[in-house]
């Protein structure tokens, strides 16, 4: 019997060693070695940090494009999702008044052409990318809100657009940050 209990305790420490020293060591050590050293790769604009690459930010302005609605309030230190499934009353309200606000912004399209991620959270609560789709259906809100011919913004678009992961998994996507950051100087550039 004691033999039992000193093997548990060990093996118990051993773990606690292991999860709680070894393999965080471990992971900070490969993150050292990833751009960024494991911080996150920070965007700057006029030399001050605006965001980072993997975080997801909130865009009112009719001036920007925007990101899929947080669950979270955009709060990297608490990422999650609502916890609500589709046949919640209070989530479908949440996304009924999503959809209104969204084609308030954007009157020239249909109920049925509002893409489904600008109305629900993502899992993360943090997703920092849009579809092609949703990035195209907004292209004309913003064009008038800066002013520009939307063939500019929709070049932007196109330039901003990653390709899926090794080009295979996932589908193509884009930065709603990065994409800001570029309408942001393009327009500086062409004042």
């Amino acid at each position: 019997m004691i033999k039992k209990i000193i093997s548990v305790n060990i093996f118990t420490f051993g773990c606690m060693i292991l999860l709680s020293v070894a393999y965080p060591l471990l992971i900070s050590g490969i993150g050292k070695l990833t751009p960024g050293q494991g911080k996150g790769r920070t965007v700057s604009y006029k030399g001050k940090t605006v965001g980072f690459t993997q975080e997801g930010q909130q865009f009112t302005d009719n001036r920007y494009f925007w990101g899929r609605p947080s669950a979270v309030g955009y709060n990297g230190s608490g990422s999650g999702g609502s916890n609500k499934g589709p046949s919640n009353p209070v989530y479908l309200e949440e996304v009924e008044k999503r959809i209104d606000t969204f084609l308030i912004c954007h009157p020239y399209l249909e109920r049925k052409e509002v893409p489904a991620e600008m109305v629900t959270a993502s899992g993360s609560g943090l997703d920092p990318h849009i579809s092609q789709k949703a990035a195209e259906v907004q292209i004309k809100r913003v064009a008038r809100a800066r002013g520009l011919d939307e063939q500019e913004v929709r070049s932007l678009v196109k330039k901003h657009m990653e390709p899926p992961l090794l080009n295979v998994f996932g589908p193509q996507k884009i930065n709603v940050l990065e994409l800001n950051l570029a309408l942001e100087k393009h327009q500086t550039n062409n004042q």
